[in-house]
């Protein structure tokens, strides 16, 4: 098992390396193309991590919450468009996304109104933007449950196989 760093602000992507007890050369190895000087330099902050870093790292750490992580907090482009997606358990997922759904299903009449005419009015306004958030709560709340998922089958708690099976069969 790899010899854990006593840096106490560890980045994530230190931290998951760590977690998967691998030492910075075995992860280099296992991650091919990084080499171990870059790695250090990921880990410690002095380089930035590349989108093609973060694919490998995520897929050998098993933390496919990284590409969220880094999209949401390092890549210019995300940073603008992607929001940052919190690890939550499946019932509190279920939770906030029924509640959320109830909350619009109070308010899909006021948004027929709002948007029939095809027109947002000054006086339309504050109602519409009340409901566009509780939209982008939604969306939100799908993406955890996608990181949840993607989490689970990377730690092998739900095979992806059947999952992909049982998908095509509802189709």
């Amino acid at each position: 098992m790899g010899r854990k760093s006593g840096k106490e602000n560890k980045n994530i992507y230190l931290q998951s390396r760590e977690d998967m007890g691998l030492t910075r050369a075995e992860a280099s190895e296992a991650l091919q193309y990084i080499s171990e000087s870059r790695l250090e330099k990921i880990e410690s902050e002095k380089a930035p991590a590349h989108p093609e870093d973060i694919l490998a790292m995520a897929e050998v750490y098993h933390r496919p919450d990284l590409y969220n992580y880094y999209c949401a907090r390092e890549c210019p482009i995300g940073r603008k468009i992607v929001p940052e997606v919190k690890i939550k358990g499946l019932s509190q997922i279920v939770i906030s996304m029924l509640a959320t759904l109830n909350a619009l299903d109070r308010e899909k009449e006021r948004l027929i109104e709002i948007t029939e005419d095809e027109q947002i009015t000054e006086d339309e306004l504050m109602d519409f933007a009340r409901i566009q958030a509780q939209l982008e709560k939604i969306s939100l709340t799908v993406e955890a449950l996608k990181l949840w998922l993607n989490q689970t089958i990377a730690a092998g708690s739900i095979d992806k196989d059947k999952l992909e099976t049982a998908r095509a069969s509802m189709k």
